[in-house]
């Protein structure tokens, strides 16, 4: 198992269009072969930092997920959500690889 961790710089007065913008996403990987374990928006401190993890079986599977990115009409619309409100100020993927008990 591989499992995403994106770090979101996200602009405060959008935080509405970015929640719309996890909503998608959260379905769109679900619905793709992953699990998405959610997105963790700002409740104390700073206001502009964002979280989301999801993970794939494999690096492979998560490959697959991703050769949809621009050309996926849900993808794309997804992403317009982003590019519309400039909610998404700037992000940083990471991968990782959990330890269970």
């Amino acid at each position: 198992m591989i499992t995403c961790v994106v770090d979101y710089t996200i602009d405060p007065e959008q935080t509405e269009a970015f929640e719309a913008f996890a909503r998608e996403w959260i379905r769109l990987v679900n619905s793709r072969g992953g699990t998405h374990h959610g997105y963790f928006l700002p409740a104390e401190g700073a206001s502009d930092k964002a979280m989301a993890l999801f993970s794939f079986e494999s690096l492979a599977a998560y490959e697959e997920y991703r050769r949809g990115f621009g050309v996926d009409p849900e993808f794309v619309a997804a992403d317009e959500i982003r590019d519309r409100s400039g909610c998404v100020v700037r992000y940083e993927r990471s991968f990782m690889r959990p330890l269970l008990a």
